[in-house]
């Protein structure tokens, strides 16, 4: 990981923490959860509010008008829209991504959820998605969600990713440690 993408890692997690807590104490858990999809989504979509949490030409004064303008707007949870204007007179808006994404790990994990990144050949149905998770929660001893993605140059088989751990039973990698073995054997 690099210096900066560190650094900014643990702004987010020092502010995640804090903001979790707040809000636990609060018994809002799911008002914040409600506005960090929400504030997700709404960065996601545009790019001008993007510019305004990354941009060193905006003053500490103006990023912290426009974010307080946007979080009143949407209706934020109290104490994200405190944290936010806090974010901004400190210079540290440019973190709201990992901030978002910190407290979405902390909210799963307060619900005891798993996210697993599944890679397929070919579309999961719902029902295998269903077996897939019921078969991961088993072993992780948690609730699953699936993120499922697509990427036909596996051929077949799944890349399963939860957490730290990796199961890959494609047939593309499967054909790359045979092509492997067999340049070992000539």
């Amino acid at each position: 990981m690099s210096e900066p993408a560190s650094i900014s890692g643990g702004i987010a997690s020092r502010y995640a923490t804090a903001v979790f807590e707040i809000a636990d104490e609060n018994k809002d858990l799911d008002g914040l959860e409600a506005s960090v999809k929400d504030l997700g989504a709404a960065l996601d979509a545009s790019a001008d509010l993007r510019s305004v949490i990354q941009s060193p030409l905006i003053s500490r004064e103006d990023q912290e008008a426009a974010i307080g303008a946007v979080a009143k707007k949407m209706n934020l949870a109290p104490v994200l829209q405190q944290t936010l204007g806090l974010m901004a007179q400190k210079r540290r808006l440019f973190v709201l991504p990992q901030l978002l994404a910190a407290l979405r790990e902390r909210l799963a994990e307060h619900r005891n959820e798993v996210t697993a990144d599944v890679v397929s050949a070919k579309a999961l149905t719902k029902e295998q998605s269903e077996k897939l998770s019921k078969t991961l929660a088993a072993s992780v001893g948690k609730t699953v969600t699936i993120n499922a993605t697509v990427d036909e140059s596996l051929i077949g088989g799944l890349i399963v990713k939860v957490g730290s751990k990796m199961i890959d039973t494609s047939i593309r990698s499967k054909l790359n440690s045979l092509q492997n073995a067999m340049k070992e054997v000539g």
